[in-house]
């Protein structure tokens, strides 16, 4: 029988939902491409539901416990003496989040001596030090693709609320009142504005498939170059680095994976290089941009707004300066985690789990690491150390 030690958020601070907004969810059962959602032989909790804090434990305690399986589920990760870090010494699976990642160093790896399979609870797994997965024979696997949909929208959502200045006049009103010069003197249209994507894999062309009908002048860059029938669909243009493609673009968003030739991509040379006053949008890894550059870049004037909802480390500190920094549209790491998505990556989490216990290959597209090297989605995203 298996420890399955889980690392979720904190339940809301009036506690857990009795309630919800809405009674049901949108049924979906592919994704583009054709990809099937999560397949698992059953499940154990409600779609829409919260599920990602500690009281929703994924809604796998039934299931485990009903097998003879021990469900440890906490939000302590950090600190000495965590929970986190007393409960791995014996587990034998770790579940986390990227948005509340427990990560797994080379170190915890090593005092982890059970340790055969650490589960993404959505997409994501540079919080898993895959090098050391690697060599000590551990399984890395994600629910690949389950929240994709649900970053591109909140880019989206980022991008309109920065070129329109929509949070300080929400702000505006919220403080009763109706300075209209104050809110449009930084407003503007995105119509007619070039867009580039740093990644077009499922999260950036998602980005560029729903920026399209705004009729903007769509970029990208990416190791792997899109189908010339999707360039020419969306009237794509390709630039061979993300150097090549900055300066050409009034907004640029970030949908890569991070790892060693991402990691600081974006710094003060690469922030100079873009056109002044453009909006630089992050919800894939906080590391791909220097934090203090970014913090310049706006007071400054380089960058005209930055958005995300990707931190280091995560949960943030009270005093990271990107709190503080003018022009920003930031948000706690939830771009992935809606209800909706939940539901998925929940649902994909038990779908891994199934098929390690049955001693059953998981999926290709899940697979980050397996057998000591990477593979499926984790050989085409990730590269190691060499």
């Amino acid at each position: 029988m298996a420890k399955v030690l889980c690392v979720l958020y904190d339940d809301p601070i009036d506690g857990y939902p009795t309630s919800y907004a809405r009674d049901d969810l949108p049924v979906i059962d592919h994704y583009p491409g054709g990809q099937t959602t999560p397949t698992p032989e059953g499940v154990d909790f409600t779609p829409g539901q919260l599920l990602g804090s500690v009281s929703g434990e994924l809604g796998l305690r039934a299931y485990l416990e009903a097998a003879g399986h021990t469900l440890v589920v906490t939000s302590d990760k950090d600190g000495a003496g965590s929970v986190f870090d007393r409960e791995l010494v014996d587990a034998d699976i770790v579940i986390s989040q990227p948005f509340w990642p427990a990560y797994l160093t080379p170190e915890r790896i090593a005092a982890a001596k059970n340790l055969k399979l650490a589960v993404t609870a959505g997409i994501g797994s540079d919080h898993v030090d895959l090098d050391s997965a690697i060599s000590h024979g551990v399984t890395v696997a994600e629910v690949t693709y389950c929240n994709s949909i649900s970053v591109a929208e909140h880019v989206v959502m980022m991008t309109l609320s920065l070129v329109r200045n929509y949070l300080p006049s929400h702000q505006v009103v919220l403080d009763g009142g109706w300075n209209i010069a104050d809110c449009v003197a930084r407003s503007y249209d995105l119509e007619g504005m070039h867009v580039g994507t740093v990644a077009a894999g499922r999260i950036g062309l998602a980005v560029l498939r729903r920026l399209a009908p705004f009729d903007v002048k769509l970029h990208y860059t990416d190791r792997h170059r899109l189908s010339g029938d999707v360039e020419r669909e969306l009237g794509l243009t390709w630039h061979e680095s993300a150097e090549d493609m900055v300066p050409h673009c009034d907004v640029v968003t970030i949908n890569a994976p991070l790892h060693p030739e991402t990691e600081g991509l974006f710094g003060d040379k690469l922030l100079a290089q873009m056109k002044r006053g453009a909006y630089l949008i992050n919800t894939a890894r906080a590391k791909i941009v220097d934090r203090d550059a970014v913090d310049r870049a706006l007071r400054g004037g380089q960058l005209a707004g930055y958005a995300g909802d990707v931190w280091f480390p995560q949960p943030a500190p009270a005093d990271h300066p990107w709190r503080t920094m003018p022009h920003h549209g930031m948000t706690p790491h939830i771009s992935g985690s809606s209800l909706s998505a939940q539901a998925r990556y929940a649902a994909g989490t038990r779908e891994i789990l199934e098929a390690f216990f049955a001693g059953r290959p998981i999926r290709d597209e899940y697979l980050i690491v397996d057998g000591g090297a990477l593979a499926g989605t984790g050989a085409h995203s990730y590269s190691v150390s060499k």
